[in-house]
Formats: structure tokens, C-alpha cells, sequence
């Protein structure tokens, strides 16, 4: 124990009865120190595919967090743009730039093992952040405030939510906005999302032992964060998504772009969910898939009994379709009050009803088409990432040939 001197009180070097002189001495003369702070290893790894517009900006909102991480790791992956460059001018970053010409060979998560073995094996806490990606100065103390309070957290998401004024902007904004608040409400999450989340470092240690694996990130799954978050939750520890840490992110320009992100999603989530098979783990996953294949055959239905009803002249109006009508408004409402940084043209977008029915249904699309894909096989040997990559222009069309072609 360590041990601090202090001055013997008077009297007690000159009084009578010994035994008590030596007490009181004992007793005054030393005082235990505090306890010490348990020193806890926090790494933050960013996986950057040719991100320099943003990297700067990731990088330098954790360099400004109140309690910023011990290391901060750029996992570089094929870049072919000024990411690398850009990063290591940065003061106090690690930077790898590493190449993995195969682009089958899962590049983002072999960029995040690779970073994760070398530096984070240790740590307490590891944060994961893409590369386009800001957070607020409280994000990572928060998380840490997290893990320490709830000895079963495994991991917490952020609330991620997109910069823009552009309507389809707005809609994904709105989309993720539902999305955090009911995992709040909920108290789990079942995606620990790769956009910005905490995890514990003994619960990535767990995953990363098991078999065929080079590390916690499988190299089998076009959604890593997703496989990622079910190994965690297999080993027994709760996943959430943070109350109190939102994150900053792009979103999809164009319906193209979207769609091509979304299509990688579902795919990858469906394969997943069909290998991981129907357990106490899985079974809202489940339910989500279910309920969206549902809406889609309502939508489906209900456009067909309009132009049924049209042609049969049966097609009568019902003042109950304005009950349903103002119901559905004031919940979208309600939902554009809780989105982060909303303006007035969000709120007005959630009560016309029309854009978020729009958005609905190109919602409805992905999911039909991404069952399609996983059922008839057509897209079981097509690369998620690079289609993905193609779509938001950061992957020219011939070299999408050329690794389709592989």
C-alpha cells in the first residue's frame, strides 16, 4: 500500500501508557493514498477507402474529443487519391497504407484486422469510424463512461445522422433518425454500425478467437458491422445504441447511389441471417424482414386494387381515408421532432406524407430485389463492395468489369 507521512501529534512522543503512544502514532503518522484511476487503453481505427475529401475532418473530431483516444490508426486500403497523404500529416496519427489488389478479398476487413492485431489487441475500448465520419467532443468519453457503468455493454452504436439540405438527404436522415430512437427506447441494437461505435476490446478478443478467422471482422460477410454485432452478442454481451452520442456522416446523392448501398445491405444481411438460421438472437431480424416484404406486397396490393376499382368504376371515396390520412401525418410528425439538426423543411416533408411514401417505396424495391438475388443465386459471386463503390463513383465501370470478370 502506498503510504504517506505525516507529523506525530503532540503529546504522543512524551505521554504515558506505550502501547497507546505506538496506536495513536500507527494511526496518525501514516494515511492510505486513493486509489488510483484504472488506466484504460482506448484505439480508434479508421478504414479509408479514397476519403480525401473527409479524412482530415474524421481524424481531427477525435484529436478534439474531451477524452481522446491513445491511438488514433488509419487502416488506408487501396487507396489510389491523397487519403494517406492527407492522414499522416495529421500530427499524432498512425497511418497504414496498405494494398490488397484483390478486391474479393474483403479489403475494408482485411484493412481492420490487420490494424486492429498490430495496435488495438490490447486496448479496452476500441472505436470504429469511417472515414467520412465526424463526432462530437463527447463521444468518446461518453462510450468509456458506458462500458465502465455497464459491465455486460459489448458495444454502443452512435446515433449517425446526414449533413445536407437535398430532399433524398433528408429522407435517409429522417430514416436513421427512426432507426436510433427505437433502439433507444428498445435497449438493443442488433447492428453495431460501422459508421461510428464503440466496442469492448475483451468482447473482440472473444470473436476474434474463433475458428477461421484472422480477427473480429469476418471476411465471408459484405456486412461486417452486422456479423460483427451477433458474434458479440453469441459471447453473452448486450449491444445498444448510445443515448448521448450522435455522428456526423455523408449520405447517398443520388437514387443510384442508394440503391446501390442499400442492395449491399440487404443482400448481406439476408445471407447472414440465412447462415446465422432463426434463434433468440435473430428472431427480430427476422421480424424486420418479414414485416418489410409485407409492406412492399401491401403497397403492391393496394396500387392494384385502385387500378381494379378504376376500371371496375367500383372505386368509391370514403371519408375514412382522411381519418388515416391525418393519422399517419401526425406520426410522421411526431418522428420529424426527433430528428437531429431538423429545420422546418423536414418537418414539412413529414407531414406531406408524399416524399417519406416515395422513399417507402424505393425502400420496398431493395428489399423484393434483394430476396430475388439471394433466392435465385443471381448475385452469389458478385462483389457487394466493389457494385457498391460503383455506384457512388468511387469505383470506375471498368474496373468493376474486371473484378466481375475474375
Amino acid at each position: 500500500m502506498d503510504l504517506v507521512a505525516r507529523t506525530l501529534p503532540d503529546g504522543v512522543a512524551t505521554g504515558p501508557m506505550p502501547w497507546l503512544r505506538e496506536r495513536l502514532a500507527m494511526r496518525d503518522w501514516f494515511e492510505p493514498l486513493p486509489p488510483r484511476k484504472q488506466y484504460r487503453k482506448i484505439v480508434a481505427l479508421i478504414p479509408a477507402y479514397n476519403e480525401q475529401a473527409s479524412i482530415v475532418a474524421t481524424v481531427e473530431s477525435l484529436h478534439n474529443q474531451t477524452r481522446p483516444p491513445d491511438l488514433i490508426v488509419v487502416a488506408a486500403n487501396n487507396c489510389t487519391d491523397r487519403t494517406v497523404e492527407l492522414a499522416r500529416a495529421i500530427p499524432g496519427t498512425v497511418v497504414e497504407d496498405l494494398q490488397f489488389p484483390d478486391m474479393k478479398a474483403k479489403a475494408k476487413a482485411h484493412a481492420l484486422n490487420y490494424a486492429w492485431d498490430k495496435y488495438a489487441k490490447d486496448a479496452y475500448m476500441v472505436i470504429g469510424l469511417d472515414a467520412d465520419t465526424v463526432m462530437p467532443p463527447n463521444a468518446v468519453a461518453d462510450w468509456l463512461h458506458e462500458m465502465e457503468t455497464s459491465p455486460d455493454l459489448g458495444g454502443s452504436s452512435s446515433q449517425f445522422t446526414m449533413l445536407g439540405d437535398d430532399w433524398l438527404t433528408r429522407l435517409q436522415r429522417s430514416e436513421f433518425s427512426r432507426w436510433s430512437q427505437t433502439s433507444i427506447k428498445k435497449g438493443f441494437t442488433s447492428v453495431l454500425a460501422g459508421t461510428g461505435c464503440a466496442i469492448r476490446g475483451e468482447a473482440m478478443r472473444e470473436v476474434a478467437m474463433l475458428p477461421d478467422r484472422e480477427g473480429p471482422w469476418s471476411y465471408t460477410s459484405a456486412v461486417e458491422d452486422f456479423e460483427l454485432t451477433y458474434q458479440v452478442r453469441r459471447h453473452g454481451w448486450r449491444c445498444q445504441v448510445s443515448p448521448t452520442v450522435p455522428a456526423y456522416t455523408d449520405s447517398m446523392k443520388t437514387i443510384h447511389a442508394l440503391w446501390g448501398q442499400r442492395m449491399k445491405w440487404s443482400v448481406g444481411t439476408v445471407r447472414d441471417l440465412l447462415g446465422f438460421g432463426f434463434n433468440k438472437l435473430t428472431y427480430r431480424d427476422w421480424g424486420q424482414q418479414a414485416l418489410g416484404l409485407l409492406s412492399a406486397f401491401i403497397r403492391i396490393l393496394w396500387v392494384l386494387l385502385w387500378v381494379a376499382g378504376g376500371i371496375t368504376g367500383e372505386l368509391h371515396p370514403n371519408w375514412t381515408w382522411w381519418v388515416f390520412t391525418g393519422y399517419f401525418a401526425v406520426m410522421d410528425f411526431i418522428a420529424s421532432m426527433k430528428i437531429p439538426g431538423r429545420d422546418k423543411t423536414d418537418v414539412l416533408m413529414a407531414v406531406l406524407l408524399v416524399p417519406n411514401e416515395l422513399f417507402s417505396w424505393i425502400r420496398a424495391g431493395w428489399f423484393l430485389a434483394s430476396w430475388w438475388s439471394v433466392l435465385t443465386g443471381r448475385d452469389k459471386n458478385r462483389n457487394l463492395w466493389a457494385a457498391q463503390y460503383s455506384a457512388e463513383g468511387l469505383l470506375p465501370p471498368e474496373s468493376l468489369a474486371e473484378i466481375a470478370a475474375a
